[in-house]
């Protein structure tokens, strides 16, 4: 069941508006059953430029009902319906605004014919309600007075109905009010993820990474992402179109590429803190840092020589990592190298690894 409308406003600050007129139409899919037209007093003074544009005037509204006299007749007709409207985000706001002033919480799924015209009639050379009527021979009559528009968007919801043939553009379409699409959508993109050490990357519509994360769990660590309400967050959350990962198998790799891909990608919603480049030599100017690798016949590895860290790689065979020649073949370059010896030499200093093994110099070759 769809409740299908339009609302007139004083025009002033957002959520400061109040409703002139206001026009449901009841509509099962088949025929209107329903419908409910008022003018309305707002108590408040309409915009000169909005006089203009739709012709109601405050005289005209004296004796109209306020919405509080005529609140309880719009929850009845909206009851268990889709709330349908031509920018249904500004119908409805309008609305739960209204009954926000009156202590009571208006809640109704939306769908919005200005999205699903421009998925399903995409030729239209404008999606505006009267540009789109004028395109597929709509005839309207009130233009921008409630009634008008509202049942002019009943005709072109009907023809959008009669274009979904599947129904699946606008099942998808729907705005739920409690965002279950939205819970659906970052459930899948959690259900896609592993339980294991490692980093994540937030990609946006364009494919573009705006967020690095990283942790021992790295479905547990973007689960916590999705659950702040910092500024920061929100927008990624708005923004994430799915997550790719890169499993690291342990500390020292999560924290040295965590760093490495922030230097090089400078994802827009990470804080990146300069970091203190520090010029202590390793206790040996050649050697294998070896440590545990992603799965357990593995190893992750970084070479260093001459003090400076040449780049690093996962061996799953003694003799790569005993064959030096073949070991550089396999080698990840390193280009911040300054960086990546300060990260290394300060997980060093507080932390164990597998093991390191010291190279002689007239073996490096």
């Amino acid at each position: 069941m769809y409740a299908i409308l339009d609302i007139e406003t004083t025009g002033g600050k957002y959520n400061e508006e109040g409703i002139t007129e206001i026009a449901i139409y009841k509509y099962d899919g088949h025929q209107i059953i329903d419908q409910f037209i008022s003018l309305v007093n707002p108590e408040r003074e309409i915009q000169e430029f909005v006089v203009k544009l739709t012709g109601i005037n405050n005289k005209m509204l004296r004796n109209a009902p306020k919405f509080y006299e005529v609140a309880k007749r719009i929850v009845e007709i909206t009851q268990d319906c889709f709330i349908v409207a031509h920018n249904a985000n500004f119908d409805y706001r309008i609305l739960r605004t209204e009954f926000d002033r009156l202590g009571y919480k208006y809640k109704r799924n939306t769908l919005c014919t200005v999205t699903l015209s421009k998925k399903l009639i995409p030729e239209s050379p404008s999606h505006s309600l009267g540009k789109l009527c004028k395109f597929l021979g709509i005839p309207m009559s009130d233009r921008h007075r409630a009634t008008g528009d509202a049942l002019a968007t009943v005709q072109l919801f009907k023809l959008l109905i009669d274009k979904d043939v599947e129904k699946n553009i606008i099942q998808q379409s729907i705005k739920y009010f409690d965002n279950r699409h939205e819970k659906f959508r970052i459930q899948r993109i959690l259900d896609s993820l592993p339980e294991k050490e490692g980093l994540f990357y937030v990609h946006n519509h364009e494919g573009t990474i705006i967020f690095v994360g990283r942790g021992k769990n790295i479905k547990q660590e973007t689960n916590k992402l999705f659950l702040k309400e910092t500024r920061k967050a929100l927008k990624v959350i708005k923004r994430v179109a799915r997550v790719s990962y890169e499993e690291t198998g342990n500390i020292l790799f999560t924290r040295l590429k965590y760093h490495l891909e922030l230097e090089k990608l400078k994802p827009k919603y990470n804080i990146i803190r300069k970091r203190k480049i520090t010029d202590r030599n390793f206790n040996h100017d050649n050697m294998l840092i070896v440590d545990k690798g992603r799965v357990p016949e593995e190893h992750a590895v970084i070479l260093i020589e001459k003090n400076e860290v040449v780049g690093y790689t996962y061996t799953n065979l003694a003799f790569q990592e005993n064959q030096l020649s073949i070991l550089k073949s396999m080698l990840t370059p390193i280009e911040h190298k300054e960086l990546a010896k300060t990260i290394i030499k300060n997980y060093l200093l507080k932390n164990k690894v597998s093991k390191i093994v010291r190279l002689q110099v007239e073996n490096n070759l």
